[in-house]
């Protein structure tokens, strides 16, 4: 496959996507250039500089991941990525101690001048008086934000000897007390604090969060922190409390707009520490996050869950290995659900049984709406958009976990309405291998494969040879029979499997015997061992 490299990344994540794909380092281009060139990649690795907006995830028809070597994915449209079927993959953890240790520093130059007395220093002067700073122990350190960065802030800042504050409704006491930290509101964590630090990601909650009524909120002897995301800091707010000593002072590595305009309004104001987007600018970061992204693109390109996918749940090991067999039979279950019912589905529950009940089940109803939705779109169907792409059709998506899968140790079944009728489709797996197990009230036993033919008829003697001789006129092999019965001479249904597709008119004839209620020809995505192929959820 092919991977285009945007921005500049660290050589040893290059290096573990050109292991297995073709890479293209493409640095530097213009928005226009991206767009032309787009097409042609099945990946997308950048950073932090290349918007990827709406009009280019547009033009990536082929692409399969985006890759964002940093935290934060503000620059990835995620609703268009979500609608394309684009798995966002971000390197949250590579990170953290070089955002945790700039803060720290951040706070360590506002405490004691260091910027300010360094430059009068260097224009000659010698004024140790105006530069008495304030010590750190016995402080209060209020964090807004108590992801993975806000808890290594907490770690260090009470070795540092400081008491620290949380708000984040994410939260649990238990968890900030297992960091030394005490879980509050926003107002009493401003009221209460002497620094103030952001630690929150950018969207339509933390936007413009700290404005001018949480600054006049705080103590006049405070500070603000913002390593977090420009634009959750008010800027134009943050720089008039800090003229009329609303607070002592802030430092801030990122802004609304980057490279700040010469009119951004912290340019000119006081008692600040400013900083070009630096927290994450440590050469040991930069490795970690190029190979925590590239490492999660290669996985997605090869059909697993990412670790850290923005856009899709995360699953763990335990879960992937679990219901790896079962995808395949999910994306069958769906095919075979919608030619089925022959009409636009208006709902689907997906209920798994048994062991597979103990995990997370979201994969399999994707791989079930795959199955279902082939043929509908032209979009690809996976973990990442499945949910929407039945919501704008319509359909009522549901799941359903039990541990009660009868004598089955696990089984997986749909069920589905369209036009007033519901059908009920079930599976299971066994020596690794799909099993068809239930139509409606009729129980069977039979693999699926990719050419199948059903029958409902009245069970009568004869019918059986009858579909096997029109099916033999027309050179079509039988390779597997099942049949099943509610009771003598009562309807009955027939699943075959077929060697090839019965050509146009052998579903007519086998509809002309008066004993057959209905047949379908059915086709289903599945490899030579009779488990569905090729594409995972």
């Amino acid at each position: 496959m092919r991977i285009l490299v945007a921005e500049q990344l660290a050589p040893e994540g290059v290096e573990i996507l050109r292991a297995a794909h073709d890479v293209d380092e493409r640095v530097g281009l213009s928005k226009d250039e991206y767009l032309a060139i787009l097409a042609e990649y099945d990946a997308l690795v950048v950073r932090s500089q290349v918007q990827v907006d709406a009009e280019m995830i547009s033009r990536g028809a082929r692409l399969a991941v985006i890759g964002r070597a940093g935290v934060g994915v503000d620059n990835v449209d995620l609703d268009a990525a979500t609608r394309a079927g684009i798995t966002v993959v971000n390197a949250p953890t590579g990170n953290t101690i070089a955002a945790a240790e700039h803060t720290l520093g951040l706070l360590y130059a506002l405490a004691r001048n260091i910027a300010a007395a360094d430059a009068s220093f260097r224009r000659g002067e010698w004024k140790r008086s105006q530069f008495t700073g304030v010590e750190l122990r016995g402080k209060t350190l209020g964090l807004v934000g108590f992801g993975k960065i806000g808890q290594a802030v907490a770690v260090r800042a009470k070795a540092m000897e400081m008491t620290v504050l949380v708000a984040d409704p994410f939260v649990t006491a238990d968890l900030a007390a297992l960091h030394g930290a005490e879980v509050v509101e926003l107002a009493d964590l401003l009221e209460r604090s002497d620094v103030v630090s952001l630690h929150v990601p950018k969207n339509r909650t933390t936007a413009g969060m700290i404005g001018a009524r949480e600054l006049g909120r705080m103590k006049p002897t405070a500070f603000v922190l913002n390593v977090a995301r420009g634009g959750v800091v008010d800027e134009a707010a943050l720089a008039d409390a800090l003229a009329a000593g609303t607070i002592a002072g802030a430092a801030v590595d990122v802004y609304t707009q980057e490279p700040p305009p010469a009119d951004n309004p912290l340019r000119g104001a006081p008692h600040t520490v400013l900083t070009p987007h630096l927290g994450a600018s440590t050469a040991e970061a930069q490795v970690r996050v190029a190979v925590e992204a590239s490492q999660q693109v290669l996985d997605v390109l090869a059909g697993r869950p990412a670790r850290y996918a923005v856009n899709a749940p995360l699953l763990g090991p335990e879960t992937t290995t679990a219901l790896a067999p079962f995808l395949p039979l999910a994306e069958a279950l769906g095919s075979f659900v919608r030619q089925y019912l022959r009409g636009a589905v208006e709902s689907l529950s997906v209920e798994a049984a048994g062991e597979i009940a103990a995990h997370e089940t979201s994969p399999l109803t994707a791989a079930a709406l795959r199955g279902l939705l082939e043929g509908s779109t032209a979009e690809r169907v996976n973990l990442v958009n499945a949910g929407h792409l039945a919501k704008t059709r319509g359909i009522a998506v549901t799941e359903q976990r039990t541990d009660d899968a009868g004598s089955y140790s696990s089984l997986l079944t749909l069920h589905a309405e369209a036009g007033g009728r519901t059908v009920i489709v079930a599976g299971t797996i066994e020596a690794q291998k799909a099993r068809l197990v239930r139509i409606d009230d009729f129980w069977l036993h039979m693999e699926p494969a990719a050419s199948m033919l059903l029958t409902s008829h009245r069970d009568r003697p004869g019918i059986v040879g009858r579909i096997g001789a029109l099916l033999g006129a027309a050179d079509v092999n039988i390779s597997a029979m099942t049949l099943a019965r509610l009771a003598p001479r009562a309807e009955a249904l027939m699943l075959l499997a077929l060697d090839a597709i019965p050509p146009d008119g052998i579903a007519a004839a086998i509809r002309e015997d008066d004993a057959i209620i209905d047949v379908w020809v059915l086709r289903l995505a599945v490899d030579g061992d009779g488990a569905s192929g090729g594409r995972g959820a």
